[in-house]
């Protein structure tokens, strides 16, 4: 019998304790499943709530690995795989949740359909910036709400989510426009969207200057709360909003008096019960061909990360002080 051999991984070992780099057994692929190197991993909100145990949703339990997003290149292929090679570059929103194991480690066994090959024009960092983000815009935009040329897509947010968003309508022929600060108003304008000052202009103002009184043809909140409540506000009569945040209570009568449709994103649903892995898959070979045209690129902060400094990006996005998608760096 071979000796099993171990990897360096990140363990979230209880609530609000600090990370742990330990020696855990090296994954083996099993069928349908390719072994990955990860070269790095992406960081978001979600692994700080299930680090603080305040992630039911997620049935991720402790102790556990977490990192929800990865890029890196794969090392074996499992029986039943077809379409990979060994040394592929690859990129997915392959586990972190739902027990399967996170990406803050130096492999994991990967079910082949999340997988995508890995933009030719990113580098890893880049790469795994994408797959949450991507994947819950696309959802949204193109799965529930069929984003057409010509429809004005107003987005509520320009953060992760949000900025992509932007750039899928946008490569769909829509006319773009985002509601966020006015520290991002130039780099909104650079994606080709039209930004709207939260903090100066109301929602019937920018409805009456940018649609005449109608309305937004489509709305995508991504900050939920008394955003989504917002964007029941600006949505067209027959319209449709979609949102990835529908936290708490909200009067619908708004969106029922234009006759109006709404639309909950889940992205974490495939990977917690099984079923639409191999849609992901799919969507990321979708986003891989927009990123190669030109039309999407991840905003990431400029600032580096290790396994070792994985509690400083936690840390950053905590503080709400990240400009930009976090990524560390596993190799």
């Amino acid at each position: 019998m071979p000796v099993e051999s171990t990897m360096k991984a990140l363990l979230a070992e209880a609530p609000n304790s600090p990370l742990r780099t330990a020696d855990v057994a090296k994954p083996v692929p099993g069928e349908g499943q390719v072994l990955v190197r990860i070269m790095a991993s992406g960081v978001n909100p979600l692994d700080l709530k299930i680090r603080a145990g305040n992630a039911a949703h997620a049935r991720h339990p402790l102790p556990a690995i977490v990192g929800i997003d990865m890029a890196g290149v794969i090392e074996e292929i499992g029986t039943g795989v077809s379409g990979f090679r060994r040394g592929d570059a690859v990129y997915g929103m392959t586990g972190g949740v739902g027990g399967i194991q996170g990406s803050l480690a130096e492999f994991a066994a990967v079910e082949a359909v999340l997988l995508a090959p890995k933009p030719q024009n990113l580098s890893m960092r880049e790469a795994a910036a994408l797959p949450l983000i991507s994947i819950t815009a696309w959802e949204g935009l193109v799965d529930r709400a069929g984003v057409k040329a010509g429809q004005k897509v107003l987005v509520i947010g320009g953060g992760g989510v949000g900025h992509i968003v932007a750039q899928i309508a946008k490569a769909a022929g829509a006319e773009v426009y985002v509601v966020d600060g006015a520290s991002k108003a130039d780099y909104l304008a650079g994606l080709g969207a039209t930004p709207i000052d939260r903090d100066v202009d109301t929602v019937e103002t920018y409805v009456a200057r940018h649609t005449g009184g109608k309305g937004f043809d489509l709305v995508y909140d991504t900050v939920g709360g008394q955003g989504l409540d917002t964007a029941f506000r600006a949505v067209s009569q027959f319209g449709h909003v979609v949102s990835c945040l529908g936290w708490g209570s909200h009067a619908l009568a708004p969106l029922s008096f234009k006759a109006a449709t709404y639309s909950g994103v889940f992205t974490l649903v495939p990977l917690l019960t099984g079923e639409g892995r191999a849609h992901h898959g799919e969507i990321m070979r979708e986003m891989t061909k927009l990123v190669e045209a030109g039309k999407v690129m991840p905003k990431l902060d400029p600032r580096r990360f290790t396994l070792a400094d994985t509690d400083e990006a936690h840390r950053l996005i905590e503080d709400r002080q990240a400009d930009g998608k976090l990524v560390v760096e596993i190799d």
